[in-house]
């Protein structure tokens, strides 16, 4: 017999072929209401002045918020494979500003 609060707890992903690539993003500009985190992720290259957006994620606060904490633990489970992530230091061009 099956448990059914476990059926009720699995989620079902599909990934279409054309979302599967990714995008590629080296910058990620972040800004927020009371209502929602943006993130805009873009590609910035050397010598060009304009980075192009590759993807916008809207997020309420709460699931901003889970975010947060998923990057926090898989980067603890990175480091703890692979080593520290090295910084050079440099202001992160990942960080944007906000709007209230």
């Amino acid at each position: 017999m099956e448990n059914n609060q476990d059926n009720q707890h699995k989620i079902e992903i599909e990934l279409p072929a054309d979302v599967a690539g990714g995008q590629y993003s080296n910058i990620a500009i972040i800004a927020h209401s009371a209502a929602e985190f943006i993130v805009d992720f873009a590609a910035i290259l050397p010598g060009v002045p304009k980075a192009k957006v590759r993807s916008r994620i809207i997020l309420n606060p709460e699931n901003a918020k889970r975010l947060m904490l998923s990057l926090q633990e898989n980067i603890a489970r990175y480091e703890k494979h692979f080593g520290t992530i090295k910084s050079n230091g440099a202001k992160n061009p990942m960080m944007g500003g906000g709007f209230a």
